[in-house]
């Protein structure tokens, strides 16, 4: 179920990254700085690099993989959600007091790694869990 989820919401993050990344060459490109453009093509980077871990999770997730994959995937999304979403606010209204929501962002997509990697140092235990499971109900 999850793993569904989660490669959906990679798939809608990585279609708006698209947009959006379109949206500021071309949209952006009169309206506001130099500064500014290269702001919001980190944000649209850094969401395009976690749609395709949000994937990447989903597949690993059907393979049987830890739980801590979920965690890894909810953290994501907040990271995204604050650190690219505050990036893009900021080039577009230019609100200042959204700027120290971006470091927060940081530190969740940082929290979202560091679960992956938990998970990967679990991938012996799951994966001989999952096959375990597969032959009990033959």
């Amino acid at each position: 179920m999850f793993a569904k989820l989660h490669m959906v919401t990679g798939g809608l993050l990585g279609l708006s990254s698209v947009l959006l990344g379109a949206f500021g060459a071309h949209g952006l490109r009169n309206l506001v700085s130099a500064a500014s453009i290269s702001s919001w093509q980190t944000g649209v980077s850094y969401q395009m690099f976690h749609a395709l871990a949000l994937l990447i999770i989903g597949l690993w997730l059907r393979q049987g993989g830890a739980k801590l994959l979920n965690w890894a995937a909810i953290l994501f999304c907040l990271g995204v959600l604050t650190f690219s979403g505050s990036i893009y606010l900021l080039v577009l209204f230019q609100i200042s007091w959204i700027g120290p929501i971006t470091p927060l962002g940081g530190l969740l997509l940082i929290a979202g790694w560091l679960c992956l990697c938990l998970a990967a140092l679990k991938l012996d235990e799951t994966t001989d869990a999952a096959r375990q499971k597969s032959r009990d109900r033959r």
